[in-house]
Parts: structure tokens; C-alpha cells; sequence
């Protein structure tokens, strides 16, 4: 398994300036930071390379944001486009969990989803998350989940 760097799950969570956000320490494969402009904590990681073409950089990310009262959300950036009206499925220990999805994006449907999913991760070494791309083609993004129960504890403390 390869550590993520922290200037590049930095990269990835520029939604705001750089200067706004803690960061919060790196466990294993995933960081966690805080940025209390918005404010909102966040455990992130970046998919495992995949030697397959991809439009965008695929990254996980368990956030809370206290203002909204939400807590544990789960999201995923894939690594391809998704083709409208297809399914997108987070597998973990044998076990498939249907998600809501935008063009490049996907969510648990619901709270109770990100409960389990959280639930799940914190069991697990890896998750595979599978959709179908604008051109028809099955693709999947793999995320080891070393670290990720720590970034994601750190995270939701930070923002309590």
C-alpha cells in the first residue's frame, strides 16, 4: 500500500483557500483536516493508481459539517464521468452499497447509509467503489482503508 502525501490530499481539498484549513494529521493512506472558514472536518483519501484512463483524480471523504448537523457523509469523487442512469455501487467485505450519483460524484443515499458505509470501513482493508462511464465501459476505483477509521475519528472530534 503506498502512503498519500500531504501536500496531495491538500491539492485535493482546495475548495477553499489553503490558509483555512488544519490539517488534522495523516493516518496510514488518509489524512484529516479541518477548516473552520466553512466550517467542516474531513477525513480524504485518493483512490490506488489505476494504469486505466481516468478524467479526474478520484478521492474518498468522510465530513462532517456542524452547521448543517450533519456528520459521517460520505462522498466519492470517481475517476471517470458516469454515464446517466447508471448504477454506482461501494463494495466492501462482500458486502454492496447502492449510492446516489452526479456526473463525477457519488453519496450515500441517505444518513442511515453513511452510518453503514462508515460502519463497514472501519471493519475493512480496502473498498471498491464500480460505475459505468459515459462511453458504456464498467470501471471501478480502490481505496485501501489503512488509517481510515483514525482520519475519520480525528475528523468528526475536530468539528464536535
Amino acid at each position: 500500500m503506498r502512503k498519500i502525501a500531504l501536500p496531495a490530499l491538500a491539492l485535493i481539498a482546495l475548495a477553499a483557500p489553503l490558509a483555512a484549513k488544519d490539517s488534522l494529521g495523516v493516518f496510514g493512506t488518509w489524512g484529516a483536516f479541518r477548516d473552520a472558514s466553512v466550517p467542516r472536518c474531513y477525513a480524504i483519501a485518493e483512490a490506488e493508481p489505476n494504469t486505466a484512463s481516468s478524467s479526474f483524480q478520484p478521492y474518498a471523504t468522510v465530513a462532517s459539517w456542524p452547521a448543517r448537523r450533519i456528520r459521517g457523509q460520505v462522498h466519492f469523487r470517481l475517476s471517470r464521468e458516469r454515464r446517466q442512469g447508471t448504477s454506482v455501487i461501494v463494495r466492501i467485505n462482500r458486502r454492496n452499497y447502492a449510492m446516489s450519483g452526479g456526473k463525477a460524484d457519488a453519496w450515500a443515499r441517505d444518513a442511515a447509509g453513511d452510518a453503514a458505509i462508515v460502519a463497514a470501513i472501519r471493519s475493512a482493508d480496502s473498498l471498491r467503489i464500480y460505475a459505468t462511464d459515459t462511453r458504456g465501459r464498467r470501471f471501478s476505483d480502490v481505496y485501501a482503508l489503512a488509517g481510515a477509521a483514525t482520519a475519520i475519528d480525528a475528523a468528526t472530534l475536530a468539528c464536535s
